[in-house]
């Protein structure tokens, strides 16, 4: 028939194979997305600090805060960088109250500097976002001698939100925010060695860590039950972000010509990565809600390892006496 003459010309068939196949992998990007956090909340007045924010779902998360007048405190470790993020934040979003403040979150003094210096020009604290996090990392070690997956993503948020309790309940009705991971679905505690000394498995490293958040986020909300400040975790989403650039199996050549475009289309933006931290952060729907679980703007349930109230308990325990969490003098 003469509808399908073209296919007896193979420059335009396989144009046409390509167009189609574009097509299909942009209508699969859009679905992947996730929700959207739409609602138009004004956070005049606010004061917010997130960790890891000067790239990926950090930046995405301040740029948003920015636009709603929040002032928000950029927590990290590379000035350079964050100083550059923070110029293009205050340019777009026209908010001058952001600002850059060093904190090291694999090293513990560095976190309590911060603390200081936030204490020192803030006297009070309406959300805080531990969304910094490293993934799937070589073994290495923080300046505390922490595994670097659990040091960063646990042991330094940790300290940071304890030693800002007392900013945050006088700043009630107020929030924690704690970007967790499906990944905590694979992890397991080890209570026999929790900081991967006798062995070390990257993978499980992380899943353990991102358990981990999904425990303290527990333990955090029935400690703060009745104070006004609640405590929630989330999984952001498989985004695209600096995350994983410890994975060779995406960031090598061969990986970038071949297996980078297959995974496009069920990968989300930074931007869209975002949405359920905002959407937990600010909703005013969940100013009472607490230690819950959250995926594309959902409540969602947690795996059964992230309910052992008993694990949780030991967690607390043990990340209290490794960090000093209750001695630390800050005057």
């Amino acid at each position: 028939m003469a509808i399908f003459s073209f296919l007896k010309s193979k420059p335009i068939l396989f144009v046409s194979i390509a167009g189609t196949a574009t097509g299909v992998a942009c209508f699969i990007k859009d679905l992947m997305q996730g929700g959207k956090f739409t609602k138009s909340t004004d956070e005049t007045g606010k004061v917010v600090i997130v960790t890891g924010s000067n790239t990926g779902i950090g930046k995405e998360t301040v740029m948003d805060l920015a636009k709603r007048g929040a002032t928000v405190y950029m927590a990290c470790r590379d000035m350079k960088k964050c100083e550059e993020a923070r110029e293009q934040i205050v340019l777009e979003s026209k908010n001058k109250y952001v600002y850059c403040r060093e904190c090291d979150l694999a090293s513990l003094d560095s976190v309590r500097n911060f603390i200081a210096a936030f204490k020192r020009e803030q006297d009070k604290l309406d959300v805080l976002i531990n969304n910094a996090g490293v993934m799937r990392c070589p073994r290495s070690v923080t300046k505390d001698g922490f595994e670097m997956q659990l040091g960063v993503n646990h042991m330094g948020h940790f300290l940071l939100t304890n030693l800002l309790l007392d900013l945050l309940k006088k700043s009630a009705p107020s929030r924690i925010v704690n970007v967790s991971s499906l990944a905590h679905t694979r992890g397991e505690i080890n209570t026999g060695d929790l900081n991967s000394e006798k062995s070390y498995d990257e993978g499980k490293a992380y899943s353990q860590s991102k358990l981990a958040n999904v425990l303290f986020t527990r333990e955090l909300a029935k400690r703060l039950e009745g104070s006004g400040v609640t405590a929630n975790a989330l999984h952001p989403g498989v985004v695209d972000t600096e995350i994983i650039r410890h994975m060779s199996f995406f960031t090598n050549f061969f990986a970038g010509l071949f297996v980078k475009p297959l995974f496009w289309p069920f990968v989300k933006t930074p931007k869209n990565g975002a949405q359920t931290t905002l959407y937990v952060a600010l909703d005013p729907e969940l100013e009472k809600v607490t230690g819950q679980y959250f995926s594309d703007c959902a409540a969602k349930e947690v795996a059964p390892a992230g309910k052992d109230d008993t694990t949780a308990k030991w967690l607390w325990a043990v990340s209290e006496k490794w960090t000093r969490a209750q001695i630390i003098n800050l005057e």
